[in-house]
């Protein structure tokens, strides 16, 4: 009976600790669509699209909801150690960077909305390779936690620095164009703060990344300047 107890637990134990996996990578698949289907409703136009991505952002927060109530049941029932815990609080906090992206993501359909009810602006294009630069870090934050690639995880902090730097030069064509073209100047509006909106999503995508590292190697990767090639 003594032998087969701590099998039995270990068992318990890695089953709770898949389904944690499991419930990140579930949020992550629909923080992920929720974040497409508001770019559609931006680039296309498509209402429909903003009014998806809005209406699953209820499922999101209930699956954060899940894996923090899963979590800190897995270390109340049976107190892991080492690399076991740092799992556990690593889900944790990538869920909460989930959250956070599909709020994101959520924010963008809310203007993208609002945009489409007023005359098309030639401007918006010009966020498209803001959004897929934001959307590649995203997957790339989660390869790197879904599959504990840590090499992946490394190379964010410097592909985050690209998105900064093209953030900041979208940011200041759109304030030209406020200057020009003050008749559309809520318009603009919506465009700079969905520009910092996307900005932001690649703050998180390195925040998984960061979570990944430290769940696989205990190191804390947070504080530290990206590798300089050459």
């Amino acid at each position: 009976m003594s032998a087969e107890t701590p099998r039995h637990i270990l068992a318990r134990f890695d089953e709770g600790l898949a389904s944690l996996r499991n419930n990140v990578l579930t949020m992550s698949g629909l923080t992920e669509r929720i974040l497409m289907r508001a770019g559609e409703g931006l680039f296309s136009r498509d209402l429909d699209a903003c009014n998806s991505a809005i209406a699953e952002d209820a499922e999101i927060d209930n699956l954060e909801k899940v894996i923090d109530e899963d979590g800190v049941d897995i270390m109340v029932r049976f107190q892991p150690l080492a690399k076991d815990l740092r799992e556990v609080i690593a889900a944790m906090k990538v869920g909460s960077n989930l959250e956070r992206v599909a709020d994101q993501a959520v924010s963008i359909a809310r203007r993208a909305r609002r945009l489409n009810l007023a005359p098309s602006l030639p401007e918006t294009a010009a966020l498209e390779p803001l959004f897929r630069m934001a959307m590649d870090l995203f997957r790339a934050g989660m390869g790197s936690f879904a599959d504990r690639d840590t090499e992946l995880a490394r190379g964010l902090k410097a592909r985050d620095r690209e998105l900064d730097a093209l953030h900041h030069r979208t940011i200041h064509d759109l304030t030209v164009r406020m200057t020009e073209d003050a008749a559309h100047i809520e318009g603009y509006l919506d465009l700079v703060i969905i520009a910092r909106t996307l900005e932001r999503i690649g703050d998180h995508a390195t925040n998984i990344a960061e979570d990944a590292v430290f769940a696989v190697s205990a190191e804390d990767i947070r504080h530290t300047a990206p590798a300089v090639e050459g």
